[in-house]
């Protein structure tokens, strides 16, 4: 995982995302990844349940 943080609180799943970090570029170039769980992985303490997260935004177009 990159820039997630996953706990379960009270039976609820809170997911913490930095929205100010910039992983790099996706794959096709065409939006910046800021968080990824890269892939299915599974949710700490909520045993056989499974989460698969990305966090982007669009690229800028140059003007």
């Amino acid at each position: 995982m990159k820039n997630v943080d996953m706990k379960v609180d009270h039976g609820k799943l809170v997911i913490t995302v930095d929205l100010t970090k910039e992983l790099g570029p996706s794959s096709s170039g065409k939006s910046v990844i800021i968080a990824t769980t890269e892939g299915n992985t599974d949710v700490p303490g909520a045993p056989d349940v499974k989460i698969g997260l990305n966090v982007y935004h669009k690229k800028e177009r140059l003007k």
